[in-house]
């Protein structure tokens, strides 16, 4: 497999001949998160399970910034504890989450609970007088480091020049930032050079190598993360170490919102937990997969409303699959072959999402045809479902279960309306259909038969 080094510009080789190690830069909890953070962990979720289902062994880690200005602000302003602030928010984080069908990361370490792991990273860095203390907290010296600006491609004469006059005159260079800030106010910690509370970029750099080990094999997030965060992640995790941070470098693009940037001041941020109660999990799952990962999207709700259609022809799929019963017997062997082939392919270049979706759409689509033409059999309906449920797993795309009570009373309301079209009761035969959709449970007619299919409900099918 390989996947774009956004560090070497250039696609890079995934060793997956042992454990594959990854650290995804997660959210810092003072608000709830949003279609952004979905696109980026839906697209992490995907490449997790697309190794998994190779039989590879992943350590998957997504940390939690739980310390940090904008959270001590949203105490402030709701008079109670950036405690309280960032558990609150950590408990919507996994409801959300949850709620998209994204797998648990392997550990979800918490910056408040490795300050000690930090003060050890930091000492390090003093030791090699590469870190330096000052009035106001300790500092990172960006010019001890020759290579600052190799994965944003930014040079350090062209940033220094750029720089903004500091209000901290107490660092050495306006480039330096900041691994410690000294404090007297909650929350914050002892340390051996004053009571404070850790920088942001130290704090991924110490659980990313507690947990990975100094060199892993890929470090990703959003592209907004490249500079400054990853850049000083890089900067300092390859000083203190002395080898290379991680292998390779991923970033996911920016969804924007109607053509503009998602902004607090705009009033234009969707929220996962209102998306999901609208659109539901796989139409939010399509969207954040139709295009190329590393490319910004635009959300709109014409382009949600093409996915819902898109959902409606996987959910007729699948259940013509289960409900096949003939003997009819197809070379279906080419179709599947061709679909997965097209599939494992887009996956292995560079996580092609859109190309592997085009790849499951063409399968849904050709079953589709077989069973409208009354070709699908019980057995090639077997193997089709198979390869179709390995994708949907991938895809981390669900179809509601039902449980075996409810598909009896669907069977036993199907087979009172035949019962009443036969004896051409078609008044009672209609009751029973406008019961069925009640249900969200729509009828397909063929020749010989007619089977059900459950749909999900989504709350903005109908919206104008």
């Amino acid at each position: 497999m390989k996947l774009q080094d956004t560090l070497l510009n250039s696609e890079q080789e995934l060793d997956i001949s042992k454990k594959v190690k990854i650290y995804l830069c997660g959210v810092t909890v003072y608000d709830e998160s949003h279609i952004g953070h979905a696109r980026t962990i839906i697209v992490f979720d995907v490449l997790r399970k697309y190794l998994e289902s190779k039989n590879m062994e992943i350590v998957f880690i997504q940390n939690f910034t739980d310390v940090d200005d904008k959270i001590i602000n949203r105490a402030n302003s709701e008079n109670t504890t950036a405690e309280e602030i960032s558990a609150r928010y950590i408990e919507n984080y996994f409801k959300d989450f949850d709620g998209l069908n994204v797998k648990r990361a392997t550990n979800y370490p918490k910056a408040t609970e490795h300050i000690k792991d930090i003060i050890k990273f930091i000492e390090k860095l003093i030791e090699k007088e590469i870190a330096y203390p000052t009035k106001n907290g300790v500092y990172f010296a960006v010019s001890k480091f020759p290579e600052y600006g190799k994965l944003s491609k930014k040079k350090i004469d062209e940033l220094q020049s750029g720089a903004r006059i500091e209000v901290d005159e107490a660092k050495n260079d306006p480039l330096d930032f900041a691994v410690w800030k000294f404090s007297d106010k909650e929350p914050l910690w002892d340390s051996p050079w004053g009571k404070g509370r850790p920088g942001w970029h130290i704090e991924c750099s110490a659980m990313s190598i507690k947990y990975l080990g100094e060199n892993f094999d890929i470090h990703g997030g959003g592209r907004d993360l490249i500079f400054p965060h990853h850049e000083n992640e890089i900067a300092q995790s390859e000083s203190c170490t002395g080898v290379q941070f991680a292998k390779i470098w991923m970033h996911v693009g920016m969804v924007t919102i109607n053509g503009e940037k998602m902004s607090k001041s705009l009033g234009n941020i969707k929220s996962i937990k209102h998306v999901l109660e609208n659109w539901g999990p796989n139409i939010i799952r399509l969207f954040c997969l139709s295009g190329h990962y590393s490319k910004p999207i635009d959300y709109s709700e014409e382009l949600l409303k093409e996915n819902l259609i898109k959902w409606r022809q996987v959910e007729t799929c699948y259940y013509e699959l289960i409900h096949a019963n003939s003997e009819n017997s197809e070379k279906i062997n080419s179709i599947i072959d061709k679909a997965s082939t097209d599939f494992d392919n887009a996956l292995d270049v560079d996580l092609n999402t859109h190309l592997a979706l085009s790849a499951f759409f063409q399968l849904v689509k050709e079953t589709n045809r077989l069973a409208a033409e009354e070709r699908l059999g019980k057995e090639d309906a077997h193997i089709i479902k198979s390869e179709l449920e390995r994708m949907l797993e991938i895809l981390g795309l669900q179809i509601p279960e039902m449980t075996e009570k409810k598909k009896q009373e669907i069977d036993n309301l199907i087979i009172s309306r035949e019962t009443f079209r036969k004896e051409k009761q078609f008044e009672e035969a209609d009751k029973i259909r406008d019961k069925l959709n009640e249900m969200n449970v729509e009828l397909i007619d063929h020749k010989e038969k007619t089977i059900w299919m459950k749909k999900e409900k989504i709350k903005d099918e109908n919206k104008k």
